[in-house]
């Protein structure tokens, strides 16, 4: 009997071992496509809601906000504050303060999930798994999971909700080892909008008032 359930065990792996296989590629194609489609745009701009959980630190948090996008330059409003990314410095503006701090960014050096980061960050660093389906006010909603490879990665799993008709992320799960889970979801998601050409340009005129902390 033992040895029937050894066999019956084996042929369950063997069978398993190519669907995981399958499930691992078609997500990976679909984050591809998700990724395809952000690259071809010339601007995004975005409103979406945060929220952030942690019943064993009494955290429940929850905001809303918008940015704007355009390769990796963009502006957030989040918060009570707004920062801008010029493509070389990060300008933090908080008016209820009214002090702006201004840095650098290395992208390299920095694991901070920047909004052009949010569209594309799942292109490595991760092993793929299909999840389920839902059905979302009408809209077919495929989520993919993902792990990181680093085992001493924060993070425990990510699930990405992603529109299957227009291939855009619906929204981003992500819990964390110590049971942290931040959810962001896409409200609206606009394409190619007429922008001024110094939109994500810092004028500093506009804050005379303001407290400036240059940090490097």
């Amino acid at each position: 009997m033992q040895r029937i359930i050894r066999v019956i065990a084996l042929f369950l792996l063997i069978v398993s071992m190519p669907a995981q296989a399958q499930d691992a590629a078609k997500a990976k194609v679909l984050l591809d496509q998700v990724s395809a489609k952000v690259k071809s745009y010339q601007n995004i701009t975005i409103d979406f809601k945060f929220s952030v959980s942690n019943p064993k630190k009494n955290l429940n948090q929850e905001s809303k906000g918008t940015v704007v996008q355009k390769g990796n330059q963009y502006v957030l409003n989040f918060m009570g504050m707004t920062r801008i990314f010029d493509g070389k410095k990060v300008y933090n503006i908080v008016p209820e303060d009214e002090e702006i701090s201004i840095s650098k960014y290395d992208d390299e050096k920095s694991d901070e999930l920047t909004p052009s980061k949010m569209l594309t960050f799942f292109s490595s660093g991760y092993k793929y798994s299909w999840d389920i389906l839902q059905n979302v006010k009408g809209r077919k909603i495929q989520y993919v999971k993902l792990n990181p490879l680093d085992t001493k990665d924060a993070t425990k799993e990510v699930l990405i909700g992603v529109d299957t008709q227009t291939k855009h992320i619906y929204n981003y799960i992500r819990t964390d080892k110590d049971g942290t889970k931040t959810i962001i979801t896409i409200n609206s998601f606009k394409t190619n909008q007429p922008l001024s050409k110094n939109h994500f340009t810092f004028t500093e005129s506009k804050y005379p008032n303001y407290y400036i902390n240059r940090l490097d």
